[in-house]
């Protein structure tokens, strides 16, 4: 998107370089990555950064609005309980895609989804340190957003996670943390934070207060950094595991995000926002058994599905009719992602995810750093043609 440290980038480019960066993480006593991590990061000029920031100021106006939980309910699926749901998330991502305009032609972001839930916060920083390392990155390029850096973003990340508590009273929950993908930066938030990584399955319970066991003790949990999608809870059989995730969230923890943000800030918040770079979306049942005339103009999607679970991107009538919950799906106006990433292998597709953060102190949230994904199919994420090359996860240097 930059030309000239583009040309630069794949003019320097070796694959001895791409496999110096992916080694980097065999430094550390983690299991392997299982996800493909793209040849190259993604040149961001300022005046794009500065459109998506402006587009997520907008949404963030909305979500502050005295009205917002009230314009959310309806997302909330009936087992989840409020308790210490907070006034507010403490992590917000948003996933802009690289699209270009079909009047002027120039490239500009187009809100795609986003989430009132934590993504890979820690795991970005060393990405990013592997690339520069291995390809010797300008120092005039970083990750962060509004003057931050990996020092102060730590902190933050610390402030809100752990707060006041003792690191051992704070866990990361998750089902089966090593089964999952994101495990590498469970990983490092271990590493940074000093807390534990506990499985659901593994929670225990005095009352309505729960506590882990380690090397034979009994150690109480004050906070939790959810990293548990409760929909997982939902679509699993274990009946053990469903009424875990009831009893938990039936105590007196504080919760770092409380489950009920997922919901809120989600796919369902997207038809109530109307901005030029948030493409237009609408709940599948307010068509009223009628399919829009351009129904090929859209994509329809889940409202509360991830990695590009159940979507639905070139469909037909015969979708449109058969789809017995509607009130479960959106239609979203196809987003026309541009190939602008010009690679050796061919141009590629991309997404860039920022992050932000909320303190409890802060009166609202704050952009911080960020990832991206690359793609050479029509869908973006790492799950997809993860054969080919110059694909996969990565991150968006921004011109300091």
């Amino acid at each position: 998107m930059i030309p000239a440290i583009r040309e630069w980038f794949n003019g320097n480019f070796a694959e001895e370089k791409y496999e110096k960066y992916k080694a980097f993480f065999s430094r550390y006593e983690t299991d392997p990555i299982t996800f493909r991590i793209a040849e190259t990061p993604v040149f961001v000029q300022n005046d794009f950064k500065q459109k998506m920031l402006d587009t997520a100021d907008f949404i963030v106006e909305a979500i502050m609005s005295k009205g917002f939980k009230a314009m959310t309910q309806g997302a909330i699926p009936d087992f989840i309980q409020y308790k210490n749901e907070g006034e507010h998330p403490h992590f917000i991502a948003f996933d802009f895609g690289i699209c270009k305009n079909p009047e002027n032609r120039e490239l500009e972001p187009q809100l795609v989804e986003m989430q009132g839930f934590p993504s890979l916060y820690f795991y970005q920083f060393y990405q990013e340190k592997a690339a520069r390392e291995a390809y010797g990155i300008p120092e005039n390029y970083d990750i962060f957003l509004n003057g931050f850096n990996e020092e102060a973003t730590i902190d933050l990340l610390k402030k809100v996670i752990v707060g006041n508590e003792n690191p051992e009273n704070v866990i990361l929950l998750e089902l089966y943390p090593e089964k999952q993908k994101t495990k590498i930066d469970f990983f490092f938030t271990e590493k940074h934070l000093g807390i534990q990584t506990i499985c659901l399955t593994k929670i225990k319970f005095d009352g309505d207060q729960i506590y882990y066991e380690k090397e034979g003790k009994r150690i109480p949990v004050k906070r939790i950094y959810n990293r548990l999608i409760w929909d997982d809870v939902v679509r699993n059989d274990d009946i053990f595991i469903k009424e875990q995730a009831d009893k938990v969230m039936g105590t007196n923890v504080e919760w770092v995000t409380h489950p009920s943000w997922f919901y809120r800030i989600s796919k369902y918040t997207l038809p109530f926002l109307r901005h030029p770079n948030i493409p237009p979306t609408y709940f599948l049942n307010t068509f009223n058994e009628a399919a829009p005339k351009d129904l090929a103009d859209y994509v329809l999607k889940p409202l509360f599905s991830y990695s590009g679970r159940g979507v639905m991107i070139h469909p037909t009538l015969y979708d449109f009719y058969n789809i017995e919950e509607q009130s479960q799906y959106i239609l979203q106006k196809r987003v026309q992602y541009d190939a602008a990433i010009v690679t050796p292998d061919g141009p590629a597709k991309a997404e860039i995810r920022l992050f932000y953060i909320w303190d409890e102190e802060m009166a609202r949230p704050i952009a911080t750093h960020n990832l991206a994904r690359l793609t050479k199919a029509e869908m973006i994420g790492v799950d997809f043609n993860a054969d080919q090359k110059w694909i996969g996860g990565s991150f968006a240097y921004f011109e300091k």
